[in-house]
């Protein structure tokens, strides 16, 4: 399993485990938080551009959550020099 399969399924895996929590919105921003609060800028980056580029392999909820946490994430210094 490469890194991104890794993280692919760790976004599944924290999905489903916040699956419960409240309506699918409230459940999706929980994910978000975790992932903005636990994984490394690479990580989210590197899931972000799979979720662009295919994402067919996330569930729904992971895939919200990304999509929220893409929203969200405020650029970097290094980002902005582009």
């Amino acid at each position: 399993m490469n890194q991104l399969d890794t993280l692919i399924h760790m976004a599944n895996q924290i999905a489903d485990n916040n699956s419960h929590y409240g309506t699918q919105q409230e459940a999706a921003e929980r994910v978000a938080a975790h992932l903005k609060k636990f994984w490394a800028r690479s990580m989210k980056q590197q899931i972000i551009g799979y979720l662009q580029d295919d994402g067919s392999n996330l569930t729904p909820l992971a895939r919200i959550a990304i999509e929220q946490m893409m929203t969200t994430l405020r650029p970097e210094p290094a980002d902005l020099a582009g």
